[in-house]
């Protein structure tokens, strides 16, 4: 079973993998980037893959082998933005044309430090740069790490600094820090996706019906998997201990 190499789809990879040796297999976990996990896939060292964000961000990964594979319901529907710090005044930034407001590019950090390139917000957000005649007021989108990222974040709210970080839900910051969305008309964000599992057709065939029937039903949401997400990074849980407590309530919460 394979995984990108960030928090919260190590948070839902988790879940699935704890549905999987419920039923009786034995899982072995890999993490890789972006691009590379997809070619894993294709490659065949890879029999299940959580998840596929379809069909804007990684259906392009996707394409070149989903003959092969076999699409499962999705988990949840994550989607990208842009945000700013809760203290970042709504009436002065609502949506991203207003960074081009004098009275705001003069106070905005004009850097926007984000993931790996290979992520859609990655690949969003360098087109945005242009496409609203940023790069004209001297922003710049700049990649990174998950550790630079959450880094950046957590600093820059700590010193109540003005910046804009493209993100996405389902992610714990989100949850911790209270962000909030600038509008986005010009939809470039790529809408919400639809997080899909894909299982190699030959993996397929094999998969428990107990595991089967489980994971078509499983529907983590946005907010069950930031919630797994919270409780690695925050409350410092294992992802399958966060994982074991989390399918612990929601079927406590069932009964």
């Amino acid at each position: 079973m394979g995984n990108i190499s960030l928090s919260f789809h190590r948070a839902a990879a988790a879940v699935v993998r704890r549905v999987l040796e419920d039923a009786g297999h034995e899982v072995h976990s890999v993490e890789a980037p972006h691009e590379q996990l997809f070619g894993l896939q294709a490659a065949g060292e890879i029999d299940v893959l959580v998840s596929a964000w379809l069909p804007a961000s990684h259906g392009t990964y996707l394409a070149r082998y989903e003959d092969d594979v076999q699409m499962l319901d999705p988990h949840y529907a994550p989607y990208c933005v842009w945000a700013v710090p809760p203290y970042v005044p709504v009436e002065g930034v609502a949506e991203v044309a207003d960074l081009l407001r004098p009275e705001v590019a003069d106070r905005m950090t004009p850097t926007l430090d984000g993931i790996n390139p290979g992520a859609g917000i990655s690949r969003f957000s360098a087109r945005m740069i242009t496409e609203y005649g940023l790069d004209r007021a001297g922003y710049a989108f700049r990649p990174g790490t998950e550790q630079s990222f959450i880094s950046r974040v957590e600093r820059g709210i700590a010193e109540r600094e003005w910046f804009v970080i493209p993100i996405w839900r389902p992610q714990y910051l989100n949850l911790v820090h209270g962000l909030r969305a600038l509008a986005e008309p010009k939809g470039l964000l790529g809408g919400t996706d639809a997080a899909t599992p894909v299982v190699t057709k030959a993996a397929f065939a094999t998969l428990a019906p107990a595991a089967l029937e489980r994971l078509r039903a499983l529907r983590l949401g946005n907010d069950g998997v930031e919630a797994i997400d919270k409780l690695i990074n925050v409350n410092g849980l294992a992802p399958l201990d966060a994982a074991d407590r989390y399918l612990r309530d929601a079927e406590r919460m069932a009964r």
